[in-house]
């Protein structure tokens, strides 16, 4: 059983000292992956409902650093740890400089990039990003495929309804062929058949090994209605503040998860000892099972 780690860099207390120290322990200690969210901005106040519990816990003087310029500065500073998105905000972004970031990175990496996508929950970031909140999961289909064709085609191009890619040609290629893995977070009926027609792997959240028998059968519906099984893609969960003991990890591999994703928030130096206490009780024996 693999044990991925999930964490925010953010705030006041952010150096590049502590980072660098901080996932290279994550590193030493034996996690497979190291996972990071995105906000480009945060509020005082949110009319948004927060999919995961029933007050929003986002602290404003916490915007975490933009993943993937961190991800760059943290693959340089790592040699085999996997680095992901817990998840990127596709619809935020512009299609053609999200793909060049993920296949530099990878690249820079060495081929370690895990790409987690989401449609995003809070109507007012897409707001002040000038963004159209309506339709993000449409568009989020469409830049999808702009970023696998700049990905896997010497001169790419894509027509769809959201976006129109002209002939173009986008360099360094990434590192993994042919491409970085794609992992799809979500809940919903259209989350899931996402990530049975475009993805390589499902991110769960907030789950324990209870709620997420009945989300499996869910998941498993959407694979089969476009040919797949679930051997095909990569399940991983992070029970997000559900307390976890190597009894709820043996519960998850038996059904079938292949990573478990720990939330550990790196502000302050506690972060380097919650990773050993992790490392200890955790990722050491179910390396095992």
């Amino acid at each position: 059983m693999r044990i991925g780690l999930e964490t925010s860099f953010g705030g006041p207390t952010v150096t590049a000292a502590h980072v660098r120290q901080a996932v290279r322990h994550a590193e030493q200690a034996g996690f497979h992956s190291l996972w990071l969210p995105e906000h480009v901005v945060l509020f005082p106040r949110y009319q948004s409902q927060y999919p995961y519990r029933e007050t929003i816990n986002l602290d404003p003087e916490q915007v975490p650093l933009e993943p993937w310029t961190a991800l760059a500065f943290i693959a340089a500073h790592t040699d085999k740890i996997r680095l992901g998105t817990g998840i990127t905000l596709v619809p935020q972004r512009n299609p053609l400089y999200l793909a060049k970031q993920v296949a530099d990175v990878d690249v820079l990496s060495g081929g370690r990039i895990n790409f987690g996508i989401g449609v995003g929950w809070a109507a007012e970031e897409f707001e002040a990003l000038g963004v159209p909140w309506a339709h993000r999961g449409a568009r989020t289909d469409d830049y999808l495929q702009v970023m696998k064709a700049l990905w896997t085609q010497e001169v790419s191009s894509f027509e769809g309804k959201y976006y129109t890619l002209p002939e173009a040609v986008q360099n360094p290629k990434p590192v993994q062929k042919p491409h970085p893995p794609i992992y799809v977070g979500g809940e919903t009926e259209v989350a899931l058949n996402r990530v049975a027609r475009l993805g390589q792997g499902w991110i769960g959240f907030n789950y324990t090994p209870e709620t997420l028998k009945p989300q499996l059968g869910k998941l498993d519906a959407a694979l089969s209605r476009h040919g797949r099984k679930r051997s095909d893609i990569d399940v991983c969960i992070c029970p997000y503040e559900h307390e976890v003991d190597l009894d709820m990890i043996e519960r998850f591999r038996d059904l079938g998860v292949d990573e478990v994703i720990l939330m550990v928030i790196a502000d302050d130096a506690t972060v380097l000892r919650r990773i050993d206490e992790l490392s200890g009780c955790i990722v050491a024996p179910a390396g095992a099972l």
